[in-house]
């Protein structure tokens, strides 16, 4: 049987800004409760009063915060060196048994170009490559017997190094995606390696996309 601090932690989870705002006691618990007497009395289908429901949030054992732990914050601190590369054209390709023989193609007339920049992801039924807008023309040739899913230009790069014990530290991409998201800023794609994270963003905001990257070691 469901209970109010069973409805309230599930709100909570899912809204992580709401439950950060909560743990830092920066919200009013008599007005948020208020705010969940309709969506709880829904999901337990009954009338409940404002009163328990506060009750509930006091009582509700946040996760240790992430932002505090002391190997988090020392990793942020040493994250490496941030670099922007801008007019970048990203594709979508359906996956099919002849794409790895057309990706090949665009490896070949890529060979020796240092100053092009290029990322090439696939997943279960689609495949990504991330280029220099300069080569869509050979990607276009090089694929051209693929099915075409999408394609979006005038995109912008942002890709920050990170330590290299990065992979044992919990939270550190929250911490990441939750200042951009933050700050308004919709990720168009999310591209890693072992020790590189790389967003990729619309040139308009690159600006304040770079300022946020910054600013984490603050």
């Amino acid at each position: 049987m469901r209970t109010i601090a069973a409805c309230v932690q599930e709100i909570l989870i899912a809204q992580p800004f709401l439950e950060e705002a909560l743990s830092r006691g920066i919200i009013n618990y008599s007005a948020l409760a208020e705010e969940l007497v309709a969506p709880i009395g829904e999901m337990l289908r009954k009338p409940v009063k404002s009163g328990a429901i506060m009750m509930a949030l006091r009582r509700y054992q946040a996760p240790v915060d992430l932002g505090s732990s002391l190997k988090l914050k020392r990793v942020i601190q040493h994250l490496g060196d941030i670099t922007v590369r801008s007019n970048l054209t990203d594709f979508t390709f359906q996956n099919s048994k002849t794409l790895i023989h057309s990706h090949s193609k665009i490896m070949r007339d890529m060979d020796g170009l240092s100053n092009v920049f290029y990322a090439f992801t696939r997943g279960i039924y689609e495949s990504n490559i991330i280029i220099s807008s300069s080569q869509k023309h050979n990607v276009l040739k090089s694929f051209q017997f693929e099915l075409l899913l999408g394609e979006k230009a005038d995109l912008s790069a942002i890709t920050i190094s990170l330590p290299s014990d990065n992979s044992k530290v919990t939270g550190l991409y929250y911490q990441i995606f939750k200042r951009l998201a933050w700050e308004g800023i919709a990720l168009y794609e999310v591209v890693s390696t072992t020790n590189e994270f790389t967003i990729l963003v619309e040139d308009d905001v690159v600006d304040r996309a770079f300022s946020v990257m910054k600013r984490l070691k603050d």
